[in-house]
């Protein structure tokens, strides 16, 4: 699939009065009236670089795209899907950017017609890079990473000289509230698990160690900060793994759930655990701690069925 990314102007969105919005300002300071002080001014137009610009652009450009026949995403509200016959475009709205592609090339070049139609963009061209992914295209599929991003968080927080641990987590650790253990600081372990769940955005293999961790984020203590830092360290030595995804006709859904049995110390909680492929390609993937305590592991695994169905819909 061919992606491309797109920087629309806003700037000549708005100079051409495709926006409409009602902009106010106060009186600017020395400058205020003494008959009338409370009063403010009305823009007769929007202008570009106001704090008001992104939303306003947004909305345009849903507004557009909604017009022309784009459905939006259900679970992610920011893409947009158009469907042609047996083909279809896909468009990802970031605040000003947008990554688009398209299974038969003709559609992404209409699609690029459309909107320099409306709008005027500048083509940055393939993409390789967005959001901190890397992006790699090849002929026989399209590899993504965040390989930067993860050197960057290991150098953050001081641990790319330390030795790499050879798994996030080791298998039989049993972290708990741990009430006599030293406290640390809240926001440097906040900082570490807000850094670790972005990598989690193309790196399964850290999820479920991550979200053990950011249970404790309230009240970490020593023991939780060890167990973090042990995931940065097993991050230092696999930087560069991601996910590569191939292309293949097989468009076939499939999903895997599993559920270990109130492995929660502290409340006797089970975690679910699931993930999704289309074809021989990971799409998404899943793991949180259950609501309920269950007291079989047919329960737990029934209640990891029904989560995992839930969040596919």
């Amino acid at each position: 699939m061919p992606v491309m990314v797109t920087n629309p102007d806003v700037k000549s969105a708005f100079l051409n009065g495709m926006l409409q919005e009602e902009v106010y300002v106060e009186q600017p300071k020395d400058f205020v009236d003494p008959h009338r002080p409370d009063d403010v001014y009305k823009l007769k137009r929007a202008l570009y670089g106001l704090k008001q610009t992104p939303r306003a652009w947004y909305d345009r450009l849903i507004a557009y795209l909604t017009e022309h026949r784009f459905k939006r995403g259900f679970a992610n509200t920011t893409i947009f899907i158009r469907k042609d016959k047996n083909y279809f475009v896909i468009a990802q709205i970031y605040v000003d950017d947008i990554v688009f592609g398209a299974t038969n090339d003709s559609l992404t070049q209409s699609f690029i017609e459309e909107m320099k139609a409306m709008f005027e963009i500048s083509m940055v061209g393939e993409l390789t890079y967005f959001l901190g992914l890397q992006v790699k295209q090849t002929d026989s599929g399209i590899y993504i990473n965040q390989a930067k991003y993860a050197r960057n968080l290991v150098k953050r927080f001081g641990l790319d000289k330390a030795a790499h641990a050879r798994t996030p987590m080791a298998a039989n650790a049993k972290l708990t509230n741990d009430p006599s253990a030293e406290f640390v600081d809240v926001t440097l372990y906040r900082s570490m698990i807000g850094c670790l769940l972005y990598l989690t955005a193309s790196r399964p293999d850290i999820a479920f160690s991550v979200g053990v961790c950011s249970r404790f984020q309230s009240n970490p203590k020593i023991s939780h900060l060890n167990a973090v830092k042990r995931i940065i360290k097993y991050v230092g030595g696999t930087c560069d793994y991601g996910l590569f995804y191939r292309k293949e006709s097989n468009l076939s859904l499939a999903r895997f759930s599993d559920s270990d049995w109130t492995d929660n110390a502290d409340y006797r909680k089970s975690t679910t655990g699931g993930c999704f492929y289309v074809g021989a390609n990971l799409v998404a993937w899943m793991s949180k701690k259950q609501n309920s305590v269950f007291l079989s592991t047919a329960e737990a695994e029934y209640i990891a069925t029904r989560s995992c169905c839930s969040q596919l819909l």
